[in-house]
């Protein structure tokens, strides 16, 4: 009797460190970092990493420009960004002449950060996108 009482809190036993253990690989799993950061210049091993743009490219157009960066607040004039397409909510922007408006895009005004906030668009690109906001918005 005592063999079998013996051999049932073994197994008891062992099937609560087998689940545990299972629970523990659960947990190492969920918590595993999902990327890692490839720093151009290192040695990355097999980590495939995307290729910079080549200046043979060439800028993007105003409407690239304003489509990957500025719709995102004027499309919907989150923060009294001026509407794309809203010639009222553009007119005392494009008063001011469009020299300004291009510096204001490059360097920032209330809260647009400068470029906003794509700090890797060429200041050619940014002048591009806004000529294409105020051609549209008139």
């Amino acid at each position: 009797m005592m063999r079998v009482l013996a051999t049932a809190l073994f197994g008891s036993v062992l099937m609560a460190s087998v689940a545990q253990a299972s629970v523990e690989d659960d947990i190492s799993a969920r918590i595993e970092p999902v990327g890692t950061v490839c720093v151009q210049g290192e040695d990355c091993g097999d980590i495939a990493t995307a290729a910079a743009p080549s200046a043979s490219e060439g800028p993007r157009s105003g409407e690239e420009v304003y489509t990957a960066v500025c719709s995102a607040c004027h499309g919907s004039g989150v923060m009294g960004a001026p509407k794309f397409g809203d010639a009222g909510s553009w007119a005392p922007h494009v008063a001011k002449g469009i020299d300004t408006l291009i510096d204001h895009a490059i360097n920032g005004i209330n809260a647009m950060p400068a470029k906003g906030g794509c700090a890797s668009c060429p200041d050619e690109e940014i002048e591009a996108a806004v000529h294409h906001m105020v051609d549209n918005s008139k």
